[in-house]
């Protein structure tokens, strides 16, 4: 069935989803990212649903350009994963006190750590060795020194906020799989400062002369060979560097949240699986070098392993990417939006929320209703049609979900 082409579209544009089943306002984004001249070709995945400036869900490949909102204004946002010895008979009947402790370590919404983690301290391993994000500090933090000047006063702020969730769609799971093996699941990206580099950039690429008549003006593209897509490089590189030591920060600390609740039992883990779902690769596509974005996507090369969620009420998958070069080697990085959260306020309550998270223990209040599994697409079938692009490795369910 799929994919199939977009009709009206400039540049090649193949979907993992029915262009009668897209809002027609993505499908007029799509239309405008295909008609930029730089652009080679536009894969859309199943979980596709209007962005800001490029949709959620695109994978763009262009020649010697990049759009800023192709990529999106939290840079490296993307899913860590790590599979425990613990099963599901170790889990006590009322996972609240797991839940709180976990909130205890690591902050949500806007808030921030109160005195910066000390990576050197985090412990991932069954044999207690250093996380991942203890490497390499020295280097990363010389290196925000060379940012936007723009940015230079939220270095504290920004050293703070590594090991943070954030809002909105971020979370951090307790799942099950299929064995009743224990998964630690979470989802986040570069916090405020990716953010802020963005919307710097995106400035700065809304008033180049290059630029001027574009079908959306938050199209605008940063060109290879000049000084502002250099500098924009640069940022980005660091930001998504930025995003996925938050990440493993925050899956260090949650890990030990979890060593102390099953005390003195040792809990081991597995190594952790990653991956960024808004960011820019070099990569070859069609046998030409292309700068590659993916906003709302994970690559699915030979044998990737990625993580696609569902929402904080239904499964999450584990896959290992096909290599389908169809699809520039992507696939989808969730279910997708099926409704605005706005919409979601609008037309579900506190008790629906309650219901649709039935067996999870999570926040049931007002303030996440906008996140309730019936604003989300069905993950099953956002699944199910990119059979050609990944196969499924582990299946997971939510029994804990912290969101901010």
């Amino acid at each position: 069935m799929f994919p199939v082409e977009l009709s009206g579209a400039k540049a090649p544009t193949l979907m993992w989803a029915a262009e009668h089943e897209i809002e027609q306002a993505a499908l007029r984004q799509l239309r405008n990212i295909a008609s930029l001249e730089w652009v080679h070709g536009v894969r859309v995945m199943p979980d596709v649903h209007l962005g800001k400036g490029a949709t959620v869900g695109s994978v763009i490949a262009m020649r010697d350009a990049v759009a800023p909102a192709a990529v999106g204004v939290d840079i490296g946002c993307g899913m860590e994963s790590v599979k425990t010895d613990l099963t599901a008979a170790d889990l006590p009947d009322d996972l609240r006190s797991l839940r709180s402790r976990i909130e205890a370590a690591v902050p949500v919404g806007f808030a921030a750590h109160k005195n910066a983690v000390d990576p050197a301290r985090l412990a991932l391993g069954p044999h207690g060795r250093q996380a991942r994000a203890a490497r390499g500090w020295d280097r990363f933090w010389r290196d925000f020194g060379d940012l936007h000047p723009g940015v230079q006063a939220l270095e504290s702020k920004a050293h703070k906020q590594i090991g943070s969730l954030g809002g909105g769609n971020h979370f951090i799971e307790v799942c099950l799989d299929t064995e009743d093996h224990v998964w630690i699941l979470l989802h986040s990206g570069s916090r405020n400062i990716g953010k802020e580099l963005a919307e710097r950039h995106m400035a700065v690429a809304r008033g180049l002369a290059h630029n001027q008549g574009l079908p959306d003006r938050d199209l605008a593209v940063f060109l290879a060979g000049t000084p502002e897509m250099t500098a924009y490089r640069r940022d980005l590189t660091w930001a998504q560097e930025y995003a996925a030591r938050n990440r493993a920060t925050m899956l260090a600390l949650v890990c030990q949240a979890v060593r102390d609740e099953f005390g003195p039992r040792p809990v081991h883990f597995d190594e952790p699986i990653s991956c960024h779902h808004n960011y820019v690769a070099e990569e070859e596509i069609d046998g030409v070098p292309m700068l590659v974005t993916r906003k709302g996507a994970v690559r699915a090369g030979a044998g990737d392993l990625a993580l696609i969620p569902g929402s904080m009420g239904t499964r999450s998958y584990v896959v290992r990417g096909k290599g389908n070069p169809d699809s520039f080697c992507s696939a989808s990085h969730g279910a997708g939006r099926r409704m605005s959260r706005s919409a979601a306020k609008r037309q579900f309550t506190v008790a629906d929320l309650v219901a649709q998270t039935e067996g999870v223990e999570s926040r049931k209040d007002a303030g996440v209703v906008d996140e309730i599994p019936a604003a989300y697409k069905d993950i099953d079938e956002v699944i199910a049609a990119q059979a050609d692009l990944v196969d499924i490795v582990a299946t997971l369910r939510q029994v804990l979900c912290v969101k901010g």
